[in-house]
């Protein structure tokens, strides 16, 4: 019986553990909003025993007991106590909540790092599926076309099921220059894509800026691609130099933002809304609320609007939530991605961590947006063109063929001023006419067939046509919002 007590202590010890926090794509919560102090975490660790005697958590140590004694192979101690508080941890069925062993915790404080080696993409589990997020700006996975809401089902041939966040990560990162082959399924295409990436050093700078003109007017531009540690510093340097240009207006944009740290966002709220109302409220689970406020008094003497889409996350819809809420600053682009939880990386011992939603955020007038996401005040959708699927070719495109990827073909040909007369999939003659013209443009074999070497053209086309800011239709109409 001892030993079965020990081993409930143990379990208890590591979920209860107490000490600072890590910071990657989870938030630090101001002083105060939380109480870690060893005595706290010491004192419910002892209750939450006591509470084990009387609850049944003794059969957690008979299942140790027997699998240790007599499984046909020896499993060691730690592995049972790590399998017991993963169990645990998944009982949740939250994909932000996640165990992170020792190699795991290595991996995530790695993230801290201005860069690392992988494809560059925001990954979280929901609903048992593993999802992108956003991919990161200029990433090996942005340039690959990755996009969000995109969802992976294997990984180098291997099924995901059953992998949590970092087994995943952990399969999907690897060495610069090395190649990772992920199965994607997305909406609008009946069969999954297979998308080979080249691994590469992905450098975290999180902040660009530009001056753009509108009727005259010097319009300030911040993208912001995700709430790392520097990036309310750097925000604050750009802000200041275009702010220097007879700033008449300034765009802010967190499209593909998956989000970042808490006091990353609230250093750059502190300088762009005022203190009318919390930027946001932290709400416990037991339905305590604490607002957060600002310290400006006065607003900015120029107009904002922010730019969203499905890809703001978490800290980027705090941003657009408090621009809007606070000061009725106009949002352009497509409602956000819908993450309303709080999360912090509690370490059990020395080389592990629970990374765990302790809390929900709500917006200034006390909205909970999880699984909702904020719409915009004006939704403008782009070009079809930016979300032109890759061309899997099997086998060269020609006269009569009809599949999807004739119709991924045609729309990516209309696109760039090649009229194809249809869009429905089936490989007519007014398509070979489009092919050969565009063929014959970019100095490939006029055949009128969609070889390799002409489907390479077509995507480095169309990526061009996407990085052209004047076929931003939402950047176009963020311009026009300043009159």
């Amino acid at each position: 019986m001892k030993n079965k007590w020990l081993v409930i202590i143990s379990i208890c010890s590591l979920l209860l553990g107490a000490g600072g926090t890590y910071a990657s794509l989870i938030w630090i919560l101001p002083p105060g909003t939380i109480d870690f102090s060893k005595e706290k975490a010491e004192s419910e660790s002892e209750t939450t025993i006591e509470k084990a005697r009387n609850s049944g958590l003794e059969k957690v140590a008979d299942a140790f007991d027997l699998i240790q004694k007599s499984y046909v192979e020896d499993v060691s101690e730690r592995q049972l106590i790590q399998g017991a508080i993963q169990g645990m941890v998944g009982t949740l069925r939250d994909p932000y909540s996640v165990y992170m062993d020792e190699e795991a915790s290595e991996r995530f404080n790695d993230s801290l790092d201005s860069s690392f080696d992988g494809i560059g993409a925001q990954i979280a589990i929901q609903e048992g599926k593993l999802i992108i997020i956003s991919p990161i700006k200029k990433s090996p996975a942005e340039k690959a076309g990755l996009k969000p809401r995109d969802r992976i089902i294997s990984i180098d041939g291997e099924t995901v099921e059953g992998l949590d966040l970092y087994e995943a990560s952990k399969k999907i990162r690897g060495e610069k220059g090395t190649i990772v082959k992920l199965e994607i399924v997305r909406s609008g295409l009946s069969k999954p894509l297979i998308v080979e990436i080249k691994r590469d050093n992905v450098p975290i700078l999180t902040v660009f800026s530009d001056m753009k003109k509108n009727s005259e007017k010097n319009i300030g531009y911040i993208q912001i691609t995700t709430f790392s540690q520097g990036t309310a510093k750097d925000f604050s340097k750009e802000l200041q130099k275009l702010e220097e240009q007879n700033l008449s207006g300034l765009i802010i944009d967190v499209r593909g933002n998956p989000g970042g740290m808490l006091s990353s966002v609230e250093d750059i709220l502190f300088q762009i809304v005022t203190d009318a109302k919390p930027y946001v409220q932290i709400e416990e689970r037991s339905g305590k609320k604490k607002s957060l406020y600002t310290s400006m008094k006065e607003k900015k003497p120029y107009p904002i609007t922010v730019l969203i889409d499905e890809g703001s996350a978490s800290a980027s819809e705090i941003l657009a939530g408090a621009m809007n809420e606070i000061e009725g600053y106009t949002l352009v682009g497509k409602k956000t991605f819908g993450k309303g939880t709080v999360q912090q990386a509690l370490p059990l011992d020395e080389h592990s961590n629970i990374k765990l939603t302790m809390f929900k955020w709500l917006t200034p007038d006390g909205n909970w947006i999880h699984g909702k996401g904020i719409k915009p005040m004006i939704e403008v959708e782009q070009p079809a063109y930016f979300h032109a699927h890759s061309l899997q070719l099997e086998e060269t495109l020609a006269l009569d063929m009809n599949n999807e990827n004739v119709t991924i073909a045609q729309e990516m040909l209309l696109a760039l001023g090649f009229g194809t007369g249809r869009q429905d999939g089936y490989f007519d003659e007014q398509t070979e006419r489009a092919v050969k013209a565009f063929q014959s443009i970019n100095q490939i074999p006029v055949t009128g067939r969609i070889d390799e070497k002409t489907a390479m053209k077509l995507e480095e086309e169309i990526i061009s046509a996407i990085q052209d800011e004047k076929n931003d239709l939402q950047l176009q109409v963020a311009l026009k919002t300043f009159r």
